[in-house]
């Protein structure tokens, strides 16, 4: 007995000694193939779990043992797989660090005095903008309030000036008409003097004394006068004589001639122009600018 139960106690070890192997291959293997998805796709780490069962070695007693196989020949040892090396571990990722209040105080501070530039600057250009504009309403505003006071100026030049050409040409009338009528008054006043001395002139003319001046200026004449041969029996001429005060004759026609011809006539003109200076008339109201004479020669 004692020798069987020496038998049993090898075949016992056999089998602790090959699940013993087993459990090593498979953490072996679970640690290679760990290391290869590690490599290649770096998932978070997974565990292996093993199942195993426990064998009783009191149980194995009551099992028949089994019969031995035939050894086999030894084979060569597998040159081991050199470990890999282990992948060095990652830091711990670390969160962000806590900001400082004193710097935070300070960013909100520079963010809170830019914002205040901002705003300052845009209500500065606003201002000037505004001012701008401004300006430009009240240049618009003096311009048209200037260009208002020109047209007034032009309209009220225009308007004095056709005020001073109406009464230039309402003075000129009135100058005109006033002319005129001094002009009227004068030819009337001149033309009632006309006949108030054509009146009196014909009353003088009527008068003896003026009958004897012509009659001396007749005679004056025909002791002048040359008679022509041609000159017939009953010769009577009229002529035209003009005077100047003092008797001087300025010119002589004969109006018509009877008893004679041509040389009848220049011989009654040359005897006038002889007969100059015409005697003058005993009184001076009857002297006469133009005289018409009649000529008889006896």
């Amino acid at each position: 007995m004692p020798p069987r139960s020496s038998k049993q106690e090898t075949k016992g070890g056999w089998r602790a000694i090959a699940l013993s192997l087993l459990v090593h291959a498979a953490i072996v293997g679970a640690a290679v193939m760990g290391w290869f998805v590690y490599k290649h796709e770096p998932p978070p780490p997974t565990t292996l779990a093993i199942e195993a069962t426990v064998v009783d070695e009191r149980a194995l007693k009551g099992v028949q043992p089994i019969p031995e196989p035939t050894p086999p020949p030894a084979q060569p040892e597998p040159v081991p797989e050199p470990e890999p090396e282990p992948e060095p571990t990652p830091p711990e990722e670390q969160g962000p660090p806590k900001p400082d209040p004193a710097e935070v105080e300070r960013r909100l501070e520079e963010e809170r005095l830019a914002a205040e530039k901002v705003e300052q600057e845009e209500r500065v250009q606003l201002e000037l903008k505004q001012r701008e504009e401004a300006e430009k309403l009240e240049d618009q505003k003096q311009a048209a309030a200037r260009a208002a006071a020109q047209k007034v100026a032009v309209e009220k030049a225009a308007a004095e000036k056709r005020a001073a050409e109406r009464k230039r040409v309402e003075d000129a009338v009135a100058a005109k008409k006033a002319a005129d009528e001094k002009a009227r008054r004068a030819i009337e006043a001149e033309l009632r003097r006309s006949m108030e001395a054509e009146e009196r002139g014909n009353a003088l003319r009527t008068s003896d004394e003026a009958s004897r001046w012509h009659a001396a200026i007749v005679a004056r004449i025909q002791r002048a006068w040359i008679k022509p041969p041609s000159a017939q029996p009953g010769i009577s001429c009229t002529v035209s004589v003009q005077q100047v005060p003092g008797g001087e004759v300025t010119s002589v026609r004969v109006d018509s001639c009877t008893g004679g011809d041509a040389a009848l006539r220049e011989s009654v003109e040359a005897a006038v122009l002889r007969a100059s200076p015409l005697p003058a008339p005993p009184d001076p109201r009857l002297f006469e600018r133009n005289l018409i004479l009649i000529f008889e020669p006896k």
